[in-house]
């Protein structure tokens, strides 16, 4: 059956990141390492540019055969992640240089996985879901353990390996079932099903806690978050930040995306997952960070607790819920690139150094560097009127009117909690005396992207109307 033009319309920005990622695959195995300083700033731009064509012209719709849908959730979600993507290739280039290990595949493989994210994200079918979850995994897991030489990237990419090909098993076992019972893989067969009555079979319920399973873990959430704060730690940082933030946010969109979609009629049931999740993760982010001395490791655990939040939004089941988490990750985009531009400016001697004691006295040698990371850890901790304080404001909000009252006050008691290890780097930044001062950074890529972000999170501190709008635009579209 031929394909209408329609269909090719739709996912314009997916086939021309595609077209420009094998195109600059061909040059680079033509030209060789001489490519790589091209290639990647191509790629960024290529990046840049499938985020525009999102937009321009914008159109909404199903395409091939309702494989795949394009609405202003999916839209707004897929230039989160590619704005992510490419600022973590720009991030990339010092580090891997400085280790030897800059070659053109990297961004190449960033743009693949970013591919991955924007069909997983538009994902209108478990099976078009399954293919964009594998291309994007498949990527990770190659760029996790990208610095060769290196024992902990390679233990990272491992261990992320092994445990994703559970995960994946899991999901597919679950969609196995779901289209047992409901007799199709289409999200409208499968909503069909539900609301004519197979919702209340047991293997229905099974099959999507199964689903939530593999879900929850590429989001990290806990008890599937065992790998995060290993792979963190061992990855090489670029790879780590785009991890945290690109990978996340297109994770928990296609959670939001499923759990709100097809299985609505099943929100009493996985809501209760949902519920637990979200309380189990905001409490292990918040505990679990106290004592760690590694600051990519602190992030791990940070990230945790932050997925926490933005499940207690997606719990509630409301407009104003979904509203939130879009909110939310939109912030979070912002204030982790902005810490993790910092901690690659983080070198003593030139060499990389990720402890946080290695920050004492950054005030005095660095005050704008360490004034752009106390805006980024106070808007973690949710301090107001802080961006961060917003986001968390906004969700808390949304679970007390869907009478979620004991996840959101045991949400407000872990971000108090989670509040000392983000102001115990400020105080070890402004009080503690150096050892050895970290080297001077000269102007980079990762010094403007930490200023940008800081800069971002006062505007959003200060005028969070505009970003609540685009917000509440992309969760209208699951409730007509």
């Amino acid at each position: 059956m031929m394909l209408g033009l329609e269909s090719w319309t739709l996912a314009r920005p997916e086939l021309f990141l595609a077209a420009v990622t094998a195109l600059l695959l061909i040059y680079g195995v033509v030209r060789g390492e001489v490519a790589t300083p091209f290639v990647s700033v191509a790629t960024s731009l290529a990046l840049l540019v499938t985020a525009v064509l999102l937009f321009v012209p914008y159109r909404e719709g199903t395409a091939f055969s309702s494989l795949f849908i394009v609405d202003r959730l999916t839209t707004t979600m897929k230039a989160l992640v590619l704005v992510g993507s490419a600022i973590s290739i720009l991030m990339s280039r010092a580090y891997f240089e400085r280790v030897k290990a800059w070659r053109f595949e990297y961004p190449l493989l960033v743009a693949l996985a970013t591919l991955g994210m924007m069909l997983m994200i538009s994902a209108n079918d478990l099976m078009a879901l399954y293919v964009g979850l594998e291309l994007q995994s498949l990527a990770l897991y190659v760029i996790a353990a990208f610095q060769r030489d290196s024992l902990r990237s390679t233990e990272a990419g491992v261990k992320y390996f092994v445990l994703g090909s559970v995960a994946s098993g899991m999901l597919l076992f679950g969609a196995s079932l779901i289209y047992g019972f409901c007799g199709g893989t289409a999200f409208v067969q499968i909503s069909r099903a539900l609301i004519e009555g197979r919702g209340g079979e047991i293997g229905v319920v099974i099959g999507l806690v199964f689903v939530v399973a593999g879900l929850a873990f590429k989001v990290s959430a806990v008890p599937f978050h065992m790998w995060t704060p290993d792979v963190y730690e061992g990855a090489p940082t670029p790879v780590t930040a785009l991890f945290a933030v690109a990978a996340k946010i297109a994770a928990m969109s296609l959670m939001v995306s499923v759990l709100m979609g097809p299985f609505k009629p099943l929100f009493p049931q996985w809501q209760q997952i949902v519920v637990v999740a979200s309380v189990l993760s905001m409490g292990l982010g918040a505990f679990a960070a106290l004592r760690q001395q590694n600051i990519k490791r602190l992030m791990a655990y940070s990230s945790i607790g932050n997925v926490g939040y933005v499940l207690l939004g997606l719990a509630s089941g409301s407009e104003k819920g979904i509203q939130s988490v879009v909110f939310y990750l939109a912030i979070y985009l912002v204030m982790t690139m902005g810490v993790f531009a910092v901690i690659l400016m983080m070198k003593r001697r030139n060499v990389m150094v990720e402890n946080i004691s290695d920050l004492a006295g950054l005030a005095r040698s660095e005050p704008m560097m360490a004034l752009a990371l106390l805006v980024f850890m106070f808007s973690l901790a949710g301090i107001p009127p802080l961006a961060g304080f917003w986001g968390k404001l906004y969700i808390f909000i949304a679970a007390v009117e869907a009478k979620l009252y004991v996840p959101a006050v045991l949400g407000v008691l872990a971000s108090v909690v989670a509040s000392y290890y983000y102001l115990r780097i400020v105080k070890v930044m402004y009080f503690d005396e150096p050892a050895e001062a970290l080297d001077r950074p000269a102007f980079s890529i990762n010094r403007a992207v930490a200023f940008a972000a800081a800069i971002l999170v006062a505007v959003f501190s200060l005028a969070p109307q505009p970003l609540s709008l685009v917000a509440a635009a992309a969760a209208k579209g699951l409730f007509p």
